[in-house]
C-alpha cells in the first residue's frame, strides 16, 4: 500500500470533485477519531493493487506491520483504475459522495428498481431534483426517503429535464447498491 502519485491524485481528486464540487475540502480535511491517539488523526489515499483507498493515516501507520502481498484492504475502497489508466469510482464510495453531493435525484419508489437493476434513470421516474444541474455532472441518486441508492452522470440540465418526454434518459447509471448482489464476487 502506497500513496498515490500526483497524476493519480489529480485523477482520483477531479472524478470526486465531479460529485461533490467544493465539498471535496469535507473529505480531504475529514478528522479521523479511529486509534488510540487522543488527538485526531486525518484521512489519506492509498493504492494498492490497481484499487484506491480512502484510511486514517492512523489505520496506515499500524498497517506497516503487515507484508505488502498478505494485505487485501484497509479503509474504505473508493475506486479503481483500468488497464487503460482511467479512473473509476465504485459503488463502495456511495457513503463518501452522498454526505458531500452537491448535485442530487430523488426516485419514486416505482423506478427504484429499476435503478437497482442498472438502468439509467428516466424521467417518469424522476420525484425531485437540485436546481442548477449541467449535462455531464456527477449525481448521487437517492430514493425518496434520503437514502443513497447509487449515482451517474447527468444526462440533462434541470431545465432540459422539465420540457422532457417521460422516457428520456436524465441520470446515466454508473454505479448502484444493487451490484453488491450483482458482482459480490468482484468487489
Amino acid at each position: 500500500m502506497r500513496p498515490l502519485d500526483e497524476d493519480e491524485t489529480k485523477a482520483v481528486f477531479e472524478k470526486l470533485f465531479k460529485f461533490t464540487g467544493k465539498n471535496l475540502k469535507n473529505i480531504v480535511e475529514n478528522p479521523s477519531y479511529e486509534g488510540p491517539d487522543s488527538n485526531p488523526s486525518r484521512y489519506c489515499f492509498r493504492i494498492n493493487k490497481n484499487k484506491v483507498y480512502y484510511v486514517s493515516e492512523s489505520l496506515v501507520k499500524r498497517a506497516t506491520n503487515v507484508a505488502r502481498n498478505n494485505l487485501v484492504s484497509l479503509g474504505t475502497c473508493i475506486g479503481k483504475y483500468t488497464h487503460g489508466g482511467s479512473f473509476h469510482l465504485t459503488v463502495q464510495s456511495l457513503s463518501l459522495l452522498a454526505a458531500n453531493a452537491k448535485h442530487k435525484v430523488w426516485l419514486k419508489p416505482t423506478s427504484e428498481m429499476a435503478f437497482l437493476y442498472g438502468n439509467h434513470v428516466l424521467k417518469g421516474g424522476l420525484g425531485r431534483i437540485t436546481e442548477n444541474i449541467a449535462p455531464g455532472d456527477g449525481v448521487v441518486v437517492f430514493s425518496m426517503s434520503d437514502v443513497p441508492l447509487g449515482f451517474g452522470i447527468s444526462a440533462k440540465s434541470t431545465q432540459d429535464c422539465r420540457k422532457l418526454d417521460p422516457n428520456g434518459i436524465v441520470v446515466l447509471h454508473q454505479a448502484d447498491i444493487g451490484e453488491y448482489l450483482r458482482m459480490e464476487d468482484e468487489l
